[in-house]
């Protein structure tokens, strides 16, 4: 089984990323997806997830800005960043959980990506 996470960069603030991981090994059907971040010397953060069903769940501070979504023909999950700020400036994980609904805690997933680095200049 395998998450591997793209589309980071180096953007100005109020500018957009689009982020994609890609699975393998895994019965893309079965699992609740999500994306976390990490700043230097912070927790890692909950960001966005989406069920199996396509119910999504998002960070107060995401929340209107990020979109989650997952593709099931490509077996990827993707994270459109709008108008971004220095903020969110960050390491972004997705991660897989075997479970019909979507979590929010870094603790319920099982599976995690390597990371792809996001840096927004103000």
């Amino acid at each position: 089984v395998q998450l591997q996470a793209s589309g980071g960069g180096l953007v100005q603030a109020g500018d957009s990323l689009r982020l994609s991981c890609a699975t393998s090994g895994l019965t893309f059907s079965n699992y609740a997806l999500g994306w976390f971040r990490q700043a230097p010397g912070n927790e890692r953060d909950f960001v966005a997830s989406i069920s199996w069903s396509g119910i999504t769940s998002y960070a107060a501070s995401v929340k209107g800005r990020f979109t989650i979504s997952r593709d099931s023909a490509k077996k990827t999950v993707n994270l459109q960043m709008n108008s971004l700020k220095p903020e969110d400036t960050a390491v972004y994980y997705c991660a897989a959980v075997m479970s019909r609904t979507s979590k929010t805690r870094p603790g319920d997933y099982a599976l995690w990506g390597q990371g792809t680095q996001v840096t927004v200049s103000s």
